[in-house]
């Protein structure tokens, strides 16, 4: 028996789960498939229990470090199982969270693969979805006026590096691991590259990070980047950049080793295990795209600014459409994509407004343009800088590497972007999001008093260093 609903939303990730929640709000009777579980890559793959890996090895390095503080911890040990234990338990509250959130909103849930079909006796549109069910019954017909795609991504990697789950990894297996090796070799330095090579320093692995480009986490500020190498190689982090990785030299007997181009000559590298982090590839095969017109671009789903596929009853958010592959980006493109086909004329997603973040130690974070993407546009600027050495809060956490840097529009005095590396500044950067979305300019961040002692000081030391007026440097 086919049933009908306002909407149903393939994946139940991040951006789908929220979409879902947004359009049962707005009274549109839901339905979300989803194959695993609720919350997705996020969830249970991705942001949330590498964050909680990140925080056991930010505690350890806090204990290892006690005496520093006067607090004497006598031989601090990893015990890795409890580690992945609270990781395990972290995970599971939230999912529990999620699935509540479901049952609260009165949306369907169906635990399977839906696929699109084409036109049929149920719609003369393609849209129709047959779920085929995790538990083996019958395949559920589900008849939406609209479609939501939001099946997320994947690891990818390089061609023919083949990843064998044990020795060569990606993050998935990776946030599974039972024991800790002595040493990994990461492939790519990028932002998951980096969080995993913070981390696996800080619990005592040698770590040594290949990366193709010629700097690392190449997307940030050309500051941030040249800071977080600094700081990650004084720790030990060994970094090889403009590495082109040779998969076909890969030998895998008990340990890894693979060759990469540096410089016009050839390098071997050899550790206990290898990461691939080299990017994620969209999960759209085998749901149906065959049977509509929707169009790939380089292997992403093609939308227009409201999400909407060539099919205009079916959007795609998140991942699946590239660009930006973030948790928070995903929800408010579902959010988005909810509205829009409610009629209720949303404004479309500025992209320059949403920050991201670094989980490493030390922490990134950035909204805005980067100095070089800010000369490239034709803006002269005008830039502040400020340190975390000359803010008190830093030195009392034992944490006084970084700055906070700030750039503006000489002309305008609008702020275009906003860069931080340093100790909590994940947790800061939204001061400068809302900066952004009001179009600030440096002298209403300065007018703003930052509590003292406070980390948040060194934003507004920056918004005045824009034009000279930095107190404490």
């Amino acid at each position: 028996m086919a049933e009908e609903f306002d909407l149903v939303i393939l994946g139940g990730g991040t951006g789908g789960y929220v979409a879902a929640i947004r359009a049962a709000q707005l009274g549109l009777k839901t339905a979300v498939v989803e194959k695993g579980k609720l919350g997705g890559t996020c969830l249970h793959k991705g942001c949330i229990p590498s964050k909680a890996l990140l925080r056991s090895a930010e505690v350890y390095q806090t204990a290892v470090k006690g005496e520093e503080f006067g607090i004497v911890t006598g031989d601090v040990k990893v015990d890795f199982s409890k580690v992945q234990d609270r990781k395990n338990k972290v995970v599971e509250q939230l999912y529990k969270g999620v699935q509540h959130l479901m049952k609260q909103g009165k949306i369907t849930v169906y635990e399977g693969l839906g696929r699109i079909l084409g036109p049929s006796i149920f719609s003369p549109m393609p849209g129709t979805i047959s779920v085929e069910m995790n538990n083996g019954s019958e395949n559920e017909m589900l008849i939406p006026q609209n479609i939501i795609i939001a099946t997320g991504s994947r690891p990818r990697t390089l061609p023919g590096l083949e990843i064998d789950g044990n020795l060569v990894l990606t993050s998935d297996e990776a946030l599974n691991l039972e024991s800790l090796p002595k040493s990994i070799i990461i492939v790519g330095g990028g932002v998951i590259g980096i969080e995993w090579a913070s981390m696996l320093n800080d619990f005592g692995v040698d770590v040594t990070v290949l990366e193709y480009a010629d700097t690392i986490i190449p997307t940030e500020d050309h500051d941030v980047s040249s800071e977080m190498l600094r700081l990650l190689g004084k720790r030990g982090v060994k970094f090889v950049t403009g590495a082109k990785v040779l998969p076909e030299t890969l030998k895998t007997d008990g340990s890894v080793s693979i060759s990469a181009e540096v410089k016009g000559t050839t390098q071997e590298f050899e550790a206990e295990k290898m990461l691939v982090s080299v990017g994620r590839s969209a999960n759209i095969e085998g749901i149906g795209l065959e049977n509509t017109e929707i169009m790939k671009e380089n292997g992403f789903i093609a939308t227009n600014e409201f999400f909407q596929t060539k099919e205009t009853h079916i959007y795609a958010i998140g991942d699946c459409i590239g660009g930006l592959q973030l948790a928070h980006v995903a929800s408010h493109e579902g959010i988005t994509a909810v509205e829009h086909m409610a009629g209720k004329k949303p404004e479309r997603l500025n992209y320059s407004l949403i920050s991201k973040c670094i989980y490493s130690s030390p922490e990134a974070a950035s909204v805005g343009l980067t100095e070089e993407q800010a000369k490239q546009e034709g803006f002269e600027l005008k830039i502040g800088k400020f340190p975390f050495r000359a803010v008190g809060k830093a030195l009392v956490f034992g944490e006084a590497d970084g700055f906070v840097k700030i750039i503006a529009d000489k002309k305008t005095d609008d702020i275009l972007g906003v860069h931080m590396i340093g100790p909590h500044v994940t947790d800061m950067i939204s001061e400068a999001g809302l900066a952004r979305v009001l179009d600030a300019t440096p002298w209403e961040i300065a007018k703003t008093i930052h509590p003292h002692p406070s980390l948040s000081e060194a934003i507004g030391e920056a918004a005045l260093a824009v034009d000279g007026r930095a107190i404490h440097s």
